[in-house]
């Protein structure tokens, strides 16, 4: 005696149906939770380079995602790959520069003669305008009229043997107001408010500097992949 059963269900058709809207719900989840995170991770990568005083450097980073482009990475029928990267939305050597240095540390070497040179507080930082204002060098002290303004830059040595660049016969504040150096009137006068002084050391000169990394961005995307799975979840749970 033998028994026959029939189970009876929906058709293939159905499975088929649930799967590929089951798919593209895991697809979606997965896409729009690396890209929250590939955002976050810019957000606290800039956060972080604001709280270290590096001003608008954080602007020049940013990231793209699969979401971003509209398209997902398949591998035959179940198996699918997304992603975010975090990168650098600049080609300025400076710019790109500054950021690795920041991030990885750096031995900064002169490019050009045997010395760095660093502007002391008697001259301006910076010169230029608007957005395009530079760390005042020797070589744009002259080729930006500082000559004129404050005085001709004349290479000593300083009792310790370091290199310095000094204007001789320049004035500064009488108030001791920084960065306020300025050269003598055509016939040897002193501007207003301002007091004589024999030399001034506008840059003083060193061989090498290392800069230590401030910010530590591997840690930042690894805490960005950590949150991945419970912003996955997330996603799910928005249907």
């Amino acid at each position: 005696m033998g028994i026959r059963t029939t189970v009876s269900g929906p058709p293939k058709s159905q499975f088929d149906v649930f799967r590929i809207a089951s798919q593209q719900r895991i697809e979606g989840a997965a896409s729009r939770a690396v890209h929250r995170e590939g955002r976050r991770a810019v957000s606290d990568i800039r956060t972080a380079m604001q709280s270290a005083r590096l001003g608008r450097l954080g602007k020049a980073i940013d990231s793209t995602s699969d979401l971003d482009k509209g398209r997902v990475h398949r591998r035959g029928r179940s198996s699918f790959s997304v992603s975010s990267a975090v990168h650098l939305r600049t080609r300025s050597e400076r710019t790109i520069g500054a950021i690795e240095s920041y991030t990885a540390g750096a031995e900064i070497s002169p490019r050009r003669g045997r010395w760095l040179w660093f502007a002391t507080d008697e001259i301006p930082k910076l010169t230029g305008s608007g957005k395009r204002k530079f760390r005042l060098t020797p070589e744009l002290y002259r080729k930006n009229g500082l000559e004129a303004k404050i005085g001709p830059l004349v290479f000593v040595r300083s009792v310790n043997g370091s290199p310095l660049l000094v204007v001789k016969n320049a004035t500064v504040n009488q108030g001791g107001k920084p960065r306020s150096a300025k050269s003598r009137l055509k016939k040897g006068g002193l501007p207003k408010g301002q007091r004589a002084k024999d030399f001034i050391v506008a840059f003083v000169g060193i061989p090498r500097t290392a800069r230590a990394a401030r910010i530590d961005v591997p840690a930042m995307m690894e805490s960005a992949r950590q949150r991945l799975p419970e912003t996955f979840n997330q996603e799910m749970r928005k249907g």
